[in-house]
C-alpha cells in the first residue's frame, strides 16, 4: 500500500473517532489525555509507512525536542535485561500531556480508546470502568483486528526504538 492508503486509513479512523466524540462529548480520549501514553504495555510497533510519516513529524521538531526524544528513546533500553511494567511513550511532551508529533502519530495511538484488542488486553481501562459504572451506555468498540489486517499490508511492523536507532537525529 502507498502512503496515500495510510492517509486514507487515518482519515477513516479519524472520522469514526469524530463521530464518537460528537455523539459522546464526555468521551475521555482526546489530545491532552495522556493516560495511555504514560502506561504503554510495550514499545510501540510501527510499519515502514507509519515510520516514514512519523519521521516527517520528528523532522519538524526543535533540536532540543529531538534531544529529549533521543534521551527518552534511550530510556526504552532494557534495564538489567528487564523493561518496566509500564512504559512512558518517548514521544510524549510531558508538560503538554500530548504527543510531540500528534498529527503524525501511529495508528495504534489514533485508535486507542476507540478500538479494542481484548485478547491482548489493549483497551482503555478508564472507559471500561465508566461503561461498567453506567456512565457511558451502549458503547460499541471498534474491531482492532480489522485495522491490524489493513496495517499488515504496509509491511512488517518493528519497534519504534529500532526505527529510531537507524535514524540520524541531529
Amino acid at each position: 500500500m502507498s502512503a496515500l492508503s495510510l492517509t486514507q486509513l487515518h482519515a477513516d479512523i479519524d472520522a469514526r473517532v469524530q463521530a464518537i466524540r460528537e455523539d459522546r462529548p464526555e468521551w475521555p480520549c482526546a489530545k491532552g489525555c495522556d493516560g495511555c501514553c504514560r502506561r504503554l504495555a510495550g514499545v510501540p510497533q510501527l510499519t515502514p509507512a507509519e515510520w516514514n510519516q512519523l519521521r516527517e513529524g520528528l523532522a519538524t521538531l526543535s533540536p532540543e525536542s529531538l534531544r529529549q526524544v533521543s534521551r527518552n528513546m534511550a530510556g526504552l533500553a532494557a534495564v538489567d535485561g528487564e523493561r518496566p511494567r509500564h512504559i512512558v511513550c518517548p514521544l510524549l511532551d510531558r508538560s503538554a500531556n500530548a504527543c510531540l508529533v500528534y498529527a503524525q502519530r501511529p495508528v495504534a495511538c489514533r485508535t486507542y480508546g476507540f478500538y479494542v484488542q481484548r485478547r491482548l488486553g489493549l483497551y482503555c481501562h478508564d472507559i471500561e470502568s465508566r461503561v461498567a459504572a453506567g456512565m457511558l451506555v451502549d458503547v460499541v468498540w471498534g474491531n482492532h483486528e480489522a485495522i491490524d489486517r489493513q496495517l499488515a499490508s504496509f509491511g512488517e511492523a518493528r519497534p519504534l526504538s529500532e526505527w529510531f536507532e537507524g535514524w540520524d537525529v541531529l
